[in-house]
C-alpha cells in the first residue's frame, strides 16, 4: 500500500539520487513526491539538464535552487574547472569535496519541505561506497535531523536509503525495481561532465566497478 505522506527528494540527476527518487515514487506514489535540485556552481551543466529530463519523464515536480554562493566561501575541484579532479592522494579528503554542501542542501530542503507540509526528506548519501566526504556519514545526517527539528520546531524525517549499501547493491536495488536500464541510460555521474562518462574520474570508476560487480554476481545466480 502506498504511503499517504509526502516526500521531498534531494535530486542531482545522478545514479544515487535517481535510485532514491524511483524508490520514493514506488513507496509514496508519484503524486506525493517532489524533487529539489541545487545549482551550486558545479563545473558542468549536464548534471542539471539530466535531472530536469528525468523529473519530467517521471512526472515529478522539481524545484531548482541557486546555491552558487557557496563558491565564494569554499574552493573545490567540482566548482573550478581549472583544477584537475583527483583522488585524495594521502590527503584527508579528495579535492572534489565541497565543504558543507549537504548541510546547506538539507537546510534549504527543510525550509522548502516545511513550507509545503512535507516531513520526509530523502537524500542519497552513502558511507559504504563514498568519496570520503564527512557530510555523507550517518552520524552527520542524524545530527542534522535533530538540528532541523529544533531550528524549525517541526518533525522532519531525513531518510537515507543507500547509507549502508555498496555501489553494487545500489545497482541491485535499481534492478529489483525494474529500473536498471533507466538508471544506466538517463543518469549522469561523471565529474568531468562527459556524456556517458569519461571512465577515468573517481565517480565514473566507482559507478562502473559497482555495475560490473553486480552483473557478475547476478550472472553467478542465473
Amino acid at each position: 500500500m502506498l504511503s499517504s505522506k509526502k516526500a521531498l527528494v534531494i535530486f542531482s540527476g545522478g545514479q544515487d539520487s535517481t535510485t532514491c527518487l524511483l524508490q520514493a515514487i514506488r513507496d509514496y506514489g508519484v503524486q506525493n513526491v517532489s524533487a529539489i535540485t541545487f545549482q551550486y556552481g558545479q563545473r558542468h551543466a549536464i548534471e542539471l539538464d539530466k535531472s530536469k529530463r528525468i523529473a519530467e519523464k517521471l512526472g515529478v515536480a522539481q524545484t531548482f535552487i541557486d546555491t552558487s554562493v557557496i563558491k565564494t566561501v569554499t574552493h573545490s575541484a567540482l566548482t573550478d574547472d581549472s583544477v584537475a579532479i583527483k583522488h585524495s592522494d594521502g590527503e584527508p579528503y579528495p579535492n572534489s569535496i565541497v565543504e558543507g554542501r549537504n548541510a546547506l542542501f538539507l537546510l534549504l530542503a527543510g525550509c522548502h519541505a516545511k513550507e509545503n507540509g512535507i516531513t520526509d526528506i530523502i537524500i542519497g548519501v552513502c558511507e559504504t561506497d563514498f568519496s570520503g566526504y564527512p557530510d555523507c556519514r550517518d552520524v552527520f545526517i542524524k545530527s542534522m535531523n535533530v538540528t532541523l527539528n529544533l531550528a524549525m520546531d517541526y518533525k522532519f524525517n531525513i531518510i537515507t536509503p543507500l547509507m549502508y549499501l555498496t555501489k553494487a547493491e545500489t545497482w541491485a536495488l535499481a534492478d529489483q525495481m525494474g529500473q536498471l536500464e533507466f538508471i544506466q541510460e538517463y543518469t549522469h555521474t561523471c565529474y568531468e561532465g562527459v556524456e556517458g562518462g569519461c571512465g577515468q574520474c573517481p565517480s565514473c570508476q566507482l559507478r562502473e566497478q559497482g555495475l560490473a560487480t553486480y552483473l557478475a554476481e547476478k550472472e553467478r545466480h542465473v
